[in-house]
């Protein structure tokens, strides 16, 4: 792994916000100084490639990253508040009813987080 790539890879498994690219290159110019955003998405997508850090994708939002490591996610419908779950693994459960190895799955419970409903309650009144 390059510099860039492996403080890349320590920031993203240090980090329990789900850092978007533009975070992550905000927390690496603090020991990089000259590094360019474009290296920043180079380096995610080769340790996304490569099994190394999950993408978590949330429509109408930006990608953010996260550690491998097996859970789930919660994500608010409205602002996109994204929030880590420990919930059974399913893999098994999962490949009895699809008949076919599976590689992983991505869970992601959508709801509306209390400051979204309170902007909807709002909205109603």
């Amino acid at each position: 792994m390059t510099k860039y790539e492996e403080k890349i890879w320590q920031i993203v498994e240090a980090s329990r916000c789900h850092m978007t690219a533009e975070q992550i290159f905000t927390e690496l110019r603090r020991t990089y100084p000259k590094v360019v955003l474009a290296t920043v998405y180079n380096n995610l997508n080769r340790l996304w490639e490569d099994g190394r850090i999950r993408k978590v994708s949330v429509e109408g939002m930006p990608d953010r990253y996260d550690r491998i490591e097996r859970h789930d996610h919660l994500v608010c419908r409205g602002c996109g508040k994204l929030l880590d779950l420990d919930l059974t693994d399913l893999t098994e459960q999962l490949q009895k009813q699809v008949g076919v190895p599976l590689l992983a799955y991505d869970l992601k419970l959508i709801y509306l987080c209390e400051e979204c409903r309170a902007k909807q309650k709002q909205k109603g009144e």
